[in-house]
C-alpha cells in the first residue's frame, strides 16, 4: 500500500520541489497539494484518507501551526511533519504543542525526507539534528519557553549571535575577531549593538541574558 501524502505550501515552486523529492520513492503517492491551512481542510473533507501531511508554517489565511491543531482535532490519525525554512524556537515549540509529529527543514535531502516520513509513520518523530538539539535545549530550560515571546523581540542578527557565542566562551575581542574573520573594531560595534538590544551593560550580563533566552 502506497503512503498517501498531502503537501501544504503557499509557494507553488516550493511545493513542486517537495513533490519532486517524493517522486524518487515508489512507496509514496502524492494525493494533493494545498495552498494554505483552510485549503487543506476543504480538501481533507473530500479526501480524508491521507496518511501524512508535509506542512509549511508561514502561509496566508490559516498558517501551518493553526492548521496542524485543527487537523489533529478532526483527523488525529493523520501524521503531520512541519517542512519549513524556519528553525526558530517559537515555531518549533508551537508546532509541537499543536500536535506536529515531526519537524524538518526544506533543504532536507530526498533520502532524509524519506527516512523522516518512514520514521514518523512507524511512531517516531522526524527531526533534523539541529532541530532536535534546539528542542532538547528548550526542554532542559523551561524558563526559555516562557521567554520565547521576549526572545522574538530581541531579534539579534546571526553575526551578533556568532559574536555572543564566542563571548560566552570567554574569548577576548581580538580572538573573536580572528575566529570570525572580522576586524576588532567591527567586533566592538557588534558588541555595542548586542548590549543595546539585550539592554545590558556588561559581557557577563549579555551572556547570561542570551543563555536565559536560549539565544546561545
Amino acid at each position: 500500500m502506497p503512503v498517501k501524502i498531502a503537501i501544504v505550501d503557499d509557494k507553488f515552486f516550493l511545493a513542486k520541489a517537495v513533490a519532486e523529492k517524493l517522486s524518487f520513492f515508489k512507496e509514496f503517492h502524492l494525493k494533493f497539494t494545498a495552498e494554505h491551512g483552510a485549503d487543506l481542510l476543504t480538501k481533507l473533507d473530500d479526501n480524508p484518507h491521507i496518511d501524512l501531511i508535509l506542512m509549511d508554517i508561514e502561509m496566508p489565511v490559516l498558517n501551518g501551526i493553526e492548521a496542524t491543531a485543527l487537523v489533529k482535532q478532526k483527523y488525529p490519525q493523520i501524521k503531520i511533519i512541519m517542512l519549513t525554512v524556519f528553525d526558530n524556537d517559537e515555531h518549533i515549540f508551537n508546532a509541537i504543542k499543536a500536535g506536529a509529529d515531526g519537524y524538518l527543514l526544506k533543504d532536507t535531502t530526498p533520502d532524509e525526507l524519506q527516512k523522516g516520513i518512514t520514521e514518523t509513520l512507524s511512531g517516531g518523530a522526524a527531526m533534523n539534528a539541529s532541530i532536535a538539539m534546539r528542542t532538547l535545549k528548550l526542554l532542559r530550560n523551561p524558563e526559555a519557553i516562557s521567554n520565547l515571546q521576549e526572545r522574538e523581540e530581541i531579534s539579534l542578527s546571526s553575526r551578533e549571535i556568532d559574536v555572543l557565542e564566542q563571548l560566552g566562551k570567554g574569548l577576548s575581542y581580538t580572538k573573536i575577531a580572528e575566529n570570525l574573520f572580522l576586524s576588532p573594531s567591527t567586533v566592538r560595534k557588534h558588541i555595542e549593538n548586542i548590549y543595546k538590544k539585550l539592554q545590558v551593560h556588561s559581557k557577563i550580563e549579555a551572556v547570561a541574558k542570551a543563555r536565559q533566552n536560549n539565544i546561545i
